[in-house]
């Protein structure tokens, strides 16, 4: 069963950094697409970031472009959301979640597994 596991969250100061880690199980972190969304109190889950299978397509919210870096680790099954310069607009519950290719990677509708989420608290 596809499992994904999000950790790194936590509290910081506005300009800080966070890096957010989504390990998945083998056969989904080799085969699909991996996103970041994120939810505040009182919003729409909105996407943050994606990055394709073969590592090397990478897509961003305009909002944390040249502040958010996703990379994975294939040796780790683990795909990280490093964050940089964090301002308290970008708190929120994050999501890490899979997507079977040939969708839309910014779209929620796409992803087919989900992980349990991830505080990030930006104080000003």
């Amino acid at each position: 069963q596809a499992q994904l596991v999000e950790s790194g969250g936590g509290s910081v100061q506005a300009g800080g950094s966070l890096r957010l880690s989504c390990q998945a199980s083998g056969p989904i972190f080799s085969t699909y697409t991996i996103g970041w969304f994120r939810q505040a109190p009182g919003k729409e889950r909105e996407f943050v970031s994606s990055i394709d299978v073969s590592g090397y397509v990478a897509l961003y919210q305009e909002s944390v472009q040249g502040r958010f870096t996703i990379s994975k680790d294939n040796a780790k099954n683990t795909v990280y959301l490093q964050m940089n310069r964090l301002d308290p607009e970008d708190a929120a519950v994050y999501y890490c979640a899979a997507s079977a290719g040939g969708r839309t990677p910014s779209d929620p509708q796409s992803y087919d597994y989900w992980g349990q989420g991830t505080q990030v608290t930006v104080s000003s």
